[in-house]
């Protein structure tokens, strides 16, 4: 069964363009052109991943992105923003809301198909089952799950890659590179600065204080470690 893509895109040449392309390198694509309704048909048939432009009539991109974040049938579901704001600045803004990925406009159809199978290949390769317990957070890789001092909490498929592969490895200090190459594997479109934004997501997910971490600890200088605080 071919993946299914749900772009949400109302300029219908640019929509026209994506769908062509998918679908030409072997995907299934459901096209909307405003947001309402979408998150309707996606808990009724889940996508592989959402491509979603900021601006779109009945309502925005990022309120999607929020939505999609916010549902737990939804909340793992790759996202990838396609916009014309294009400064880092806005590339940062948009991992801050839970997108995977960030393709400005104007675009190349084959780097957009390319960008796309990256994000999808993160997460093809299933993980061990097993259950890694580390003080009061404990990881279901199996579920797929994280649960912070007895409660549930929503991770995106990325972020719970990044904190598994650091919980796994408790005690060892990572560089940027190196979380780059272990989580999203392709990096020729990401950047080390999206390590930063994936873990202060997670810090304020998992730590008591995010600012004052006990977890997720920086190496100054170096990277990053993930560490088992000692009991009081």
């Amino acid at each position: 069964m071919n993946l299914l893509v749900y772009i949400v895109e109302d300029d219908p040449d640019i929509a026209r363009l994506v769908r062509h392309h998918l679908e030409a390198d072997g995907f299934e694509t459901l096209s909307f052109s405003r947001a309402t309704g979408v998150i309707a048909e996606a808990v009724k048939r889940p996508p592989a991943l959402f491509l979603l432009d900021i601006m779109v009539p009945g309502g925005s991109g990022v309120e999607l992105c929020r939505q999609i974040r916010q549902s737990r049938m939804l909340a793992a579901s790759p996202v990838i923003f396609l916009t014309a704001k294009g400064e880092e600045a806005d590339r940062i803004a948009g991992l801050e809301m839970g997108a995977d990925d960030y393709i400005t406009k104007p675009f190349s159809p084959k780097e957009m198909v390319a960008r796309v199978k990256a994000v999808l290949r993160r997460f093809e390769q299933p993980l061990k089952e097993t259950k890694i317990k580390a003080g009061e957070i404990e990881i279901d890789t199996g579920a797929m799950t994280v649960t912070v001092r007895g409660n549930p909490v929503m991770t995106t498929a990325t972020e719970f890659r990044l904190l598994e592969h650091m919980a796994r490895h408790a005690g060892q200090m990572f560089t940027r590179g190196h979380l780059l190459d272990a989580v999203w594997r392709d990096t020729h479109y990401v950047t080390e600065r999206s390590v930063d934004v994936y873990i202060r997501k997670l810090r304020e997910k998992v730590e008591t204080e995010p600012d004052a971490p006990r977890y997720i600890t920086t190496v100054r200088g170096a990277g990053y470690r993930f560490q088992v605080p000692k009991s009081p």
